[in-house]
């Protein structure tokens, strides 16, 4: 807090946008109410609305009561949205002018919105309420004052108020480097979402893949008490556990075998660790597929079959190395055999349920990148451990 305090306070706000959710709730959360004050005074009203989220309720009605009128109207405005809605991420940086209207007229209004609020506005052209497209303010600047600004309107995409972040993110990647306008049930503007705001959501939503994708909660934080991280990751690991329990059963049915040739032991992590990482290896592809939407449930039958050749050649390179290291240590060319057989078949495995769970999750409706890793490797453990040891009940 004193080295937080050392930044002028111009800076204070802008640096807090910077940091951690939990780092601004905790610096805001012991701030005074003044100091908050002074540093929103420099931010627009979407920013302010940011950081005010992160406050305690009996707080944020404290401070939005004392901001002046322009910034606390816009502000409780914005604090009706869903956050996670087009709404919750619009900025109310822009003005509204008719169609008819000339570049003199324009440039009017656009200096009296600078006085007023420090910041150069985006241009929506309208008629009759209905908005028909931007002007781009550099067209301020090289156009005759008198002339009319209707042919130089350019489309700009637009989304309802209540559309999720999905949304979002797929009009952009239709129209990227472009806003987004942010319209009501009536058509009307209410807003307007700036790339630079997307980007980050893009950014978000990568950070929340990798954490689903480990089997931890996107509102974890590196900072959480331990009990807090318990409560996020305590059932993904009650799965794991049952599913280990599985893999011990198959074990179980060998116990004959592993009594006879207890060297088996010793090699038993080695067939399952690989097709465990074969098989996350053809996750991440997959779950890269599925997001760029390159593949889906109902084509992917050449990605099946090209991850499963590509099990069986890798499973051919490591059985051969494997198998070399069994007559070279154990002086035992079956032990060899099964150990190379085993590999081939279990990195096969690895290759198809890669690719089957993240589809078949997202044919169900679940985030495909969800702790997939558990099933994976609970398929290449049962089936690794089952061929290993029924092959060297066979042939040991």
């Amino acid at each position: 807090m004193a080295i937080f305090r050392k930044i002028p306070v111009n800076q204070q706000g802008f640096i807090l946008l910077v940091l951690s959710k939990y780092i601004q709730k905790k610096i805001i959360g012991k701030l005074k109410r003044q100091e908050i004050i002074n540093l929103l005074h420099y931010l627009d009203p979407s920013e302010a609305t940011s950081l005010l989220r992160n406050a305690g309720e009996r707080q944020r009605k404290e401070i939005i009561a004392k901001l002046s009128s322009d910034i606390k109207e816009k502000v409780e405005f914005l604090l009706k949205f869903n956050p996670k809605t087009a709404a919750g991420l619009m900025n109310l940086n822009y003005i509204e002018v008719d169609k008819n209207a000339s570049f003199n007229k324009v440039s009017e209004i656009v200096r009296k919105y600078e006085k007023r609020t420090r910041k150069f506005p985006e241009i929506l052209v309208v008629k009759d309420g209905f908005v028909l497209g931007e002007l781009e303010g550099h067209s301020l600047f090289s156009r005759k004052k008198g002339e009319k600004i209707e042919k130089y309107i350019r489309k700009i995409p637009s989304i309802k108020y209540n559309e999720k972040e999905k949304e979002i993110v797929d009009l952009f990647k239709k129209n990227p480097r472009n806003q987004i306008i942010v319209l009501d049930e009536d058509e009307s503007v209410l807003g307007i979402i700036y790339s630079a705001d997307i980007l980050k959501l893009i950014s978000g939503q990568s950070a929340r893949d990798l954490s689903s994708f480990a089997g931890v909660k996107e509102e974890e934080d590196i900072y959480d008490s331990a009990l807090t991280k318990v409560k996020n990751r305590y059932k993904w690991l009650i799965i794991n556990l049952g599913t280990a329990f599985l893999a011990a059963l198959v074990v179980s049915l060998f116990q004959n075998t592993i009594s006879k040739w207890v060297l088996l032991a010793v090699y038993m992590p080695i067939v399952a660790g690989m097709g465990g990482n074969a098989g996350t290896q053809t996750l991440a592809v997959m779950v890269r597929g599925l997001a760029l939407r390159e593949v889906e449930f109902k084509t992917a039958k050449k990605a099946i079959i090209n991850e499963m050749k590509a099990g069986a050649i890798n499973g051919v390179i490591n059985g051969i190395i494997v198998a070399l290291a069994a007559v070279l240590f154990n002086k035992s060319p079956l032990l060899g055999l099964v150990l190379g057989v085993a590999m081939v078949v279990n990195l096969v495995i690895a290759g198809f349920f890669g690719t089957i769970v993240p589809l078949a999750m997202k044919k169900l409706g679940k985030d495909p990148a969800s702790s997939a890793t558990i099933f994976i490797t609970t398929a290449t453990d049962v089936c690794g451990f089952f061929v290993f040891l029924g092959l060297a009940t066979l042939v040991l």
